[in-house]
């Protein structure tokens, strides 16, 4: 979005437009409904800009947004919705600096302000930063609502940070603009830089938000660091330092899901159990599980052992339920030749194939292809190594 475009957005008129809009749906004649707005004499800069809001609010609000209902009042670029932290998941980031006694709490890289709103929510005051402008401006219509948060738009470095209480850190970790960027590989690159987060974090409470892949061996030993699942995806790895990290954990998986919340916390990345005999039940870890390294204190819950060696599966003899991993139940084990499966997969009716595979070096999509499924009947086929052997493994889902 560009600086003039969100003016006349920001304008009583657009604003006024904007919410005059029916709800946004991809299979409106939008050239009936450009023609009709631009009639009724609006330029075509705010009817661009307009439509644009429209459809970014329902991606924001609809089934698995980010924001829900309050996306009806919020304003949105592509890369500030895209990059913002789902408001569940910043509502329980704000507790902890509720829960810690931090009153005033720095936003540096606020973004649209997501993690910012989720703050102010709970009673904190908020200082939100961010060096775009037209970003800071959304930012601020955002968090209008809350008397208590204030947006400033600047560099988070040169932010003074002596006046907060705490840092939330979201780094830029592309190239700027709101649409189409990039990303920056090279920490030294990020605003804030790494080296400025860790230098900041041993002064004062820090949280740290970074993209789940962040190289492990970047964690100082002082942080607490979490994954975060969000309905089966890892989207974030959150580094709390000083009095936002618990003590005694330093590895923790947190499992967001539709019964909950749920969490597995260590001292340590956990050792993992010895890999033992295909059990009746295999069971796959939820991405967070395996991301934090505590597959093992898993396995231990499930009373169950590795499958093998350097693959994150967990097999055991009885059934139990786990928010964090997804259980299956062996039906048959299959040498692992495609006309075999070809063959098989026939004689059992199965025309829908869920295919899983870790260990093994096979493209799912082209497999499935191969395989030419016929029949009503519906299974998941596990493609693994066991006992260093490829195996196939035709299975159904645990409820």
């Amino acid at each position: 979005m560009l600086r003039d475009e969100l003016v006349e957005l920001l304008s009583p008129q657009g604003l006024t437009l904007l919410d005059s809009l029916p709800p946004y749906e991809s299979q409106r004649d939008v050239v009936k409904l450009v023609a009709s707005l631009r009639g009724d004499g609006h330029s075509p800069a705010l009817v661009a800009a307009v439509l644009t809001q429209a459809r970014l609010r329902a991606k924001a609000g609809g089934a698995g947004g980010k924001f829900g209902e309050f996306s009806d009042r919020m304003l949105f670029t592509e890369a500030g919705l895209e990059q913002a932290t789902r408001l569940s998941v910043a509502a329980r980031h704000a507790a902890r600096y509720r829960d810690a006694g931090i009153r005033l709490v720095a936003d540096l890289g606020c973004g649209i302000g997501g993690d910012a709103m989720a703050l102010a929510a709970l009673g904190l005051a908020v200082t939100a930063v961010d060096r775009d402008e037209v970003t800071a401006a959304i930012a601020s219509y955002n968090l209008a609502p809350f008397p208590d948060a204030t947006v400033e738009q600047g560099d988070a470095e040169s932010f003074d940070i002596s006046h907060a209480d705490g840092l939330w850190l979201d780094p830029a970790r592309r190239t700027a603009g709101h649409s189409d960027t990039r990303r920056l590989a090279d920490s030294d690159d990020w605003s804030p830089s790494l080296d400025w987060v860790f230098n900041a974090a041993s002064r004062m409470p820090v949280g740290v938000k970074l993209g789940p892949g962040f190289d492990r061996d970047l964690i100082p030993g002082s942080a607490e660091a979490q994954w975060v699942s969000y309905g089966g995806q890892v989207v974030e790895l959150v580094l709390w330092f000083g009095a936002l990290a618990r003590p005694g954990v330093t590895r923790a998986a947190l499992v967001l899901d539709a019964s909950g919340a749920h969490e597995l916390t260590a001292p340590e990345d956990s050792a993992d159990e010895p890999v033992g005999e295909l059990g009746e039940f295999l069971y796959e870890p939820d991405g967070a599980v395996i991301r934090a390294r505590l597959i093992g204190d898993l396995a231990r819950s499930l009373d169950g052992r590795m499958l093998s060696e350097g693959i994150a599966y967990v097999t055991a003899d009885e059934s139990r339920r786990s928010p964090f991993a997804q259980g299956f139940r062996i039906v048959e084990r299959l040498a692992y030749h495609e006309k075999d499966l070809k063959a098989e997969l026939r004689r059992r009716g199965i025309g829908t194939l869920e295919i899983k595979k870790r260990g093994v070096d096979v493209d799912p999509a082209k497999l499935r292809t191969r395989l030419a499924l016929k029949g009503k009947a519906a299974a998941t086929l596990i493609l693994t190594r066991v006992a260093g052997r490829h195996t196939a493994l035709l299975a159904e889902r645990l409820s």
